[in-house]
Formats: C-alpha cells, structure tokens, sequence
C-alpha cells in the first residue's frame, strides 16, 4: 500500500482494481516525479500488470490527505497485484459468510435451472397421454409444449430489468411462489386450453427467476475459478433438472396419473423457495436508490415480436393453407412490424433501452450470440423428436424411455462439474468447437438410426453427444456474459443468456415442426428422421460461425467489468502528456 501525503500542488487520480474506484491524492512535482519514476520501474520489473496512467487535474482544497491505492501496490505481506487478482477469484464472497451459507446460496440458485428444466423435458414425456387424455387435435399437439418456452423468451429481458431495478432476491422470490402456483393448477387440466393457459403463466415463473438468478451468481463472485466452478453446478442442475422431469413424467403416467408429475415438480419448487428465502442475501436495499428505470415500451414491443413471430412460425405446418393462411399471415406480418418498432425504440427513443446496444460492441459478441441462436435449440429438437422416436418408431414404455436418458443426465452431470475446472485453462472456442462436432454427431446417428437399433452403438453415443452439446456452451455463454457486463446490468445479462436459449429451443422446434409436417407424407419414421436433418444443418451453421468468428480466451481470475470500466475511463480522460 503506497500512503501519500498530499501538498497543495497538482492532483493525481488513480484506479484501484480491488474497489473498482477512482481514488485521489495530491503531492508537490517533485513528489509526483519520483512516484511516477518508482512505479515505472515496477512495471519494468514485471511487478505491475494493470498499465498506470497520471495526469494533472485541478488544484483540490487545502488540507486534504488521502491514500492511494495503485493497480501494481505490492501488499505489505509482499502480494503483487495479480496475486491478489489470483487470490480474490478462489475465495467465498464475503456475503457468505460461511461455507454452510454459500452451499444453501448455491443450491438455491442451482434449482432455478433443474427445475425449469424439469417442466421443459418432462413434458415430452406425458404429451402422448395428454394429448389422448384431453382429446387435444394433432393439429395443436406442439403447442402445450412450445408455449412454456415461447411466454419465457417474451419475458426474460423484462423481467431482467427488474432484477436491476428492485435486486435479484425480491424478483427470484416471486418468480418461484408464481411458478410454484401455476405448476400445482397445471396438473387439474381438464381440457387442452386449461392446459396451454397453465403452461404459459407457468413461463412467467422462470421468466422472472432465471435472469434474477444469475443477477445473484454474476454480482456475487469475481471472474475466476470459484466463479467458474459454480456457473458449471448452476450448468449441472440442468441435466439432473432434466433426468428428474422425465424420471418422474415416466412414473407418473405408467404408474399413476400424470397429474402428479405437476405436483411433484410444484412440491419441489416450494422446498426451493423456503430454501432461497433464508439462504440468499436480500439485495432489495442495494438496488433502493437504483438510477435504472423500466423501458415500458421496448418491453411491449419485444414480447408482442417474439409471441407473434413464433406462433405464425409454429402454426404454419398445422394451419389449413400454410403460410397463406389468413391468420398466419396477419401475425408474421404484425410480429416482424413490432419487432421492428422494437428495434426501433432500443435504438433512438429508450433513454434506458432494455437491450443495450452497446452490449453489441463487445467483441466477437454479434457472431457468437448469432451462433447461440443455432445452437440452443437444437436440445429442443433432439429431446421432442429422441423421445417421439422411442416411444411411437420403437414402441417404448415410459420408463424404458427414461432408462435410455440416464446417460444423457449423468454425462451432463459430469461434464458441467468439470467445465469448472477446464474453463480457466481451455479457450472458450475450443469448447464451442466440441459443441458444434457434438451436435452433428448426435442427430446423424438418430438421422441415420436403422430398423431395431443397437442400444449401445447408436443411442448410447447420441445422448453422450447430446449432452456434450447442451452443456459446455451453456457454461460458456453464462460466464462470458456475466464477466463482459457491469454490476448494474447483470440482470441484462442473465435475461440474454436465458432468452437465448428459450428463444432457439421455440423457434428452432417450429421450423422442425415444419420440417416433420411437410414430409409426413414420407411416413412418421422419416418425418422424425427429417427433424434431425434440421437439427445436424444447424449445428453445421453453428459450428461454422464458432470457428470463423468467434474467438473467447479462458476464463481466468480477472477484474471485473466495472473495474476495467473504471481502468479505462482513468485512461481516456487522461491528458495525453501524462500517458507518455
């Protein structure tokens, strides 16, 4: 720690990496000359890791003395700035006081993920008795389970913002005791609109508490392995969250009614809310004198896009001439005019725009959310059309589908623990790499798949794929979004993170629809088999775009965003003299 005594010449300003601040101090020339001249050597000898800028700024008042932390300080202990960098990444927030504390923190936020996952795998499941239960038409078979999706990535970015405004805890909260309500009336359905209204108000729910949850990851640890390995937990829960959505559709529906499968899944979000209330830090206070403000307008038009988009795109291959169907048309027509207003709005008009463009300028951030796009909903493809392969092609009971997914759950398991230990040493685009490879291989096999397939040779390696697929660029979006973005957007990018994934799984799953639909006439099997031509095209698509333009570094203990936007708001408004 370097203390200054200010005279009552001159003003130096400098960054502290620890506080994220500017921090300021004042000497005489002389004083100022052989600062600048200890430091530099510092920085010759290695010591220094953050450039140090000076500069003269406007005389301060008399008598002040202020301490002055620089970015390459050795601590009295003889810790180098970097160490510390180094040190601070590896240890438990001080928020979480004990170890205890953070586990229940954890487990929490974890939930978010295996639980919406659970609703969203689970539901492939049950569709067929649903469907033959409440005599839902074939014709509106895909919307129960695309609607969930669809009213997700509507609300995310909104919901977002609110997380910024009010803090993650109070808008987490509400989203679960929402989800958990919806979830318990969705399982007494009586017909096939209970069930589509129960299913949307159920999107409401993790609209709310997914980007409220990486708000509270994202603004509760620093860039580094610690931070890494709980984003690969929080990736975990969502094969786990997977495995026990189709565990326990598969039960419910062979062994009792599939109502219980939605009172289940409501049982166990309640366990998670009385768990969250008293584990997670109320940040509600922190964000009272919040500058951040709602963007009404941009909110409506982004959701009224992405419904009406969706569901022209969606309804297409059922509606009676197409795309040239009346309804169909006025809807793609009105959601592309609300987008575009939508797009107008963030742009010139939104003094807060929910989705910044600014954000855009990060680098490689345009091709790599582009590739996302092409990537997440390739899961929804290959889970629909896996599990409507195994029980209409190969006549499967429920609980035999089930036993087929556990590779899928445990391999998830592991690969998302482990992505904790590998992201801080391997480039993110090597592990986008493996998930673009993956994604090919897995719907070739199901593509190409013969008449009473070998277990082991053909869908044994498509989970394992799968799954590899899914999960390692699901840790890699989270993370990168979350370290590229400030304190007081991590809400934004929670909502971005999630809403492209939900946003790729609903419309992904209706071009696929339209795929299997248009080729129906080539009979059911190869309509399935079509549906993974899709999903292998996309990922070739994604794969392409990772390679050619994406290029991430490994995740490694870092400063913050806030601290680099510091450090580099110091730099720009230093006189350039005083750079030399």
């Amino acid at each position: 720690m370097a203390n200054v005594r200010t005279g009552s010449r001159g003003r130096r300003t400098t960054f502290n990496s620890a506080s994220a601040r500017h921090q300021v101090g004042r000497g005489t020339e002389e004083e100022d000359s052989r600062f600048r001249n200890e430091l530099s050597a510092r920085q010759r000898d290695g010591h220094c890791p953050i450039p140090i800028t000076f500069r003269t700024m406007s005389q301060p008042p008399e008598g002040e003395q202020t301490n002055v932390r620089h970015s390459c300080d050795v601590e009295p202990n003889g810790e180098s700035e970097a160490a510390r960098v180094e040190r601070l990444g590896r240890q438990r927030p001080e928020k979480l006081g004990s170890l205890w504390k953070e586990i229940g923190f954890v487990f929490s936020i974890a939930m978010s993920q295996a639980l919406t996952e659970y609703f969203v795998s689970g539901f492939t499941v049950i569709v067929p008795t649903i469907v033959e239960e409440l005599e839902i038409p074939a014709a509106s078979t895909t919307w129960p389970a695309s609607v969930f999706s669809l009213v997700v990535s509507a609300f995310l970015l909104p919901f977002g913002r609110l997380a910024d405004i009010y803090g993650g805890f109070p808008v987490y909260i509400a989203g679960f005791v929402w989800f958990c309500a919806w979830s318990l009336i969705a399982g007494f359905s009586q017909n096939e609109l209970m069930m589509d209204f129960c299913r949307a108000l159920q999107g409401l729910g993790p609209a709310a508490y997914l980007p409220a949850s990486l708000t509270l990851l994202g603004s509760m640890y620093r860039p580094g392995p610690r931070k890494n390995l709980v984003f690969s937990i929080y990736g975990a829960m969502a094969p786990l969250g997977f495995f026990a959505g189709i565990f326990f559709a598969g039960v419910a529906t062979q062994y009792t009614m599939w109502g219980w499968y939605f009172w289940i899944g409501a049982i166990l979000t309640f366990l998670t809310t009385l768990t969250a209330f008293f584990a997670i830090p109320n940040d509600f206070s922190e964000h009272r004198n919040s500058e951040v403000k709602m963007d009404w307008l941009g909110s409506v038009s982004t959701a009224c896009g992405v419904v009406l988009l969706i569901f022209a795109v969606t309804a297409s291959s059922h509606a009676p001439n197409g795309w040239a169907t009346p309804y169909i048309l006025v809807t793609l027509i009105l959601g592309a005019i609300s987008l575009s207003a939508a797009f107008y709005v963030e742009g010139w008009i939104a003094a807060q725009p929910l989705l910044p463009f600014d954000i855009f300028r990060i680098k490689h951030v345009r091709p790599f959310v582009l590739g996302l796009l092409f990537t997440y909903g390739t899961l929804g493809i290959f889970l629909l059309y896996a599990t409507l392969y195994l029980q209409n092609i190969m006549n499967l009971a429920p609980m035999m589908v089930v036993a087929y997914y556990i590779p899928l759950a445990v391999g998830g398991c592991l690969l998302a623990t482990l992505g904790g230990v590998v992201l801080h040493r391997v480039p993110g685009t090597v592990m986008l790499a493996i998930t673009g490879v993956a994604i090919i291989v897995d719907s070739l096999l199901f593509a190409l798949i013969p008449n009473n397939p070998n277990y082991w040779a053909w869908i044994f390696p498509a989970m394992i794929c799968a799954t590899i697929a899914v999960d390692i660029v699901f840790n890699v979006a989270n993370i990168f979004f979350s370290t590229s973005l400030p304190a007081r957007q991590q809400g934004l990018a929670g909502g971005l993170a999630n809403v492209l994934f939900h946003l790729s799984v609903a419309l992904l799953l209706g071009f696929a629809d339209v795929v299997a639909i248009r080729t129906a006439y080539q009979g059911e099997r190869q309509s399935y088999k079509n549906a993974f031509w899709f999903e292998l095209a996309c990922g070739a698509t994604a794969l392409t775009i990772f390679m050619g333009f994406v290029r991430i570094r490994r995740a490694e203990s870092d400063l913050t965003a806030d601290e680099k936007e510091a450090l580099k708001a110091a730099d720009d408004t230093a006189p350039a003299e005083d750079k030399r």
